[in-house]
């Protein structure tokens, strides 16, 4: 392994995966000779990682135990991607991937400064999954979600401007219950104390939000979690299509790969599948993903909606050689 960069990210690896490694058996690992590993190691120290030596015949290389690994640098904006990242794929229909990338979750976490692993924890506990989740349709300020997510797990009081669609923007103060991942989109879910009630607020119209240091005592919630309050009281608005098809597979196999965002039934060799959304995109390349025959029972646009795909993929492709 030539480069010095590459390499000392497999030496840390390995060290890690290994109480102890002789010096020989290492630098075989890596491909190097003794003398260029000492260089590598006295890398990993000049980054702030703790790696002992012992000399001689037996010599060899550990990580120091009890030592703290340096922090991991993220800023801001990169932590959140992370954590979001990592929820994504631990919710996703991939078999085993859940464990592992909670797992990875934790770890980094660990590693964080002080003030990031506050928020990614705050956002990683307060966020509920809504189900159905695409490529994200809003964009939102991760300073937005990060205070907000602090602001649930801490139950203070928050005043935050928010813009309705077709009117102005109010000042509205709320306490802050539960993040939810929904359909695409960001959502808050709190007690309006100017409205007297629950309400549902888009995090894309959501701006400004900062703490009035008030906490707040628990009160009766109004449905079974916050992603079904929020799947309630958006209702058509988020599934205006119900796409419904057959897929040629075994329903157990479907489920495996988009039961995350379909409804899957039946038995034996065949299976039918309900997608819900607020476009055919989605749905177009759900059904895609189960690598199996299927036919679209309804809407009647979603098989002009798949022509238009195909026409397009064709053209993408070219011409074959003859």
């Amino acid at each position: 392994m030539s480069d010095p960069g590459a390499r000392t990210l497999r030496l840390l690896s390995l060290l890690q995966s290994r109480r102890y490694w002789p010096g020989p058996d290492l630098a075989g690992r890596l491909g190097v000779s003794v003398r260029t590993l000492r260089r590598d190691v006295d890398r990993l120290r000049g980054l702030g990682y703790p790696v002992a030596a012992s000399r001689g015949v037996d010599g060899g290389y550990a990580l120091a135990p009890g030592a703290a690994l340096p922090p991991l640098l993220l800023d801001d904006d990169e932590a959140v991607a992370l954590v979001l990242g990592l929820q994504a794929v631990a919710g996703g229909p991939v078999a085993g991937m859940a464990e592992t990338s909670v797992r990875a979750l934790a770890k980094v976490a660990q590693v964080m400064p002080a003030r990031l692993r506050r928020r990614v924890e705050a956002l990683r506990a307060m966020t509920v999954p809504g189900g159905w989740d695409g490529p994200p349709r809003d964009v939102v300020d991760p300073a937005v979600l990060t205070a907000v997510a602090l602001a649930c797990r801490d139950t203070e009081r928050t005043v935050f401007g928010y813009t309705p669609p077709g009117r102005g923007r109010t000042e509205r103060t709320v306490e802050p219950h539960r993040l939810v991942a929904l359909g695409r989109r960001w959502y808050l879910v709190g007690h309006d104390l100017d409205r007297g009630d629950w309400r549902v607020f888009r995090l894309d119209r959501l701006d400004s939000p900062r703490g009035t240091g008030a906490v707040f005592g628990p009160r009766r919630f109004p449905a079974e979690d916050a992603a079904a309050y929020v799947r309630e009281r958006i209702g058509s608005a988020w599934a205006r299509y119900v796409v419904e098809a057959t897929v040629a597979a075994p329903a157990d196999q479907v489920r495996r790969r988009i039961g995350r965002w379909a409804t899957v039934t039946g038995d034996g060799d065949g299976c039918r599948v309900r997608i819900e959304g607020d476009d055919l995109d989605w749905a177009a390349l759900a059904l895609g993903v189960t690598g199996a025959p299927f036919t679209v029972l309804s809407p009647p646009e979603m098989g002009d909606h798949l022509r238009a795909l195909a026409a397009r993929y064709a053209a993408a492709a070219g011409t074959p050689d003859t």
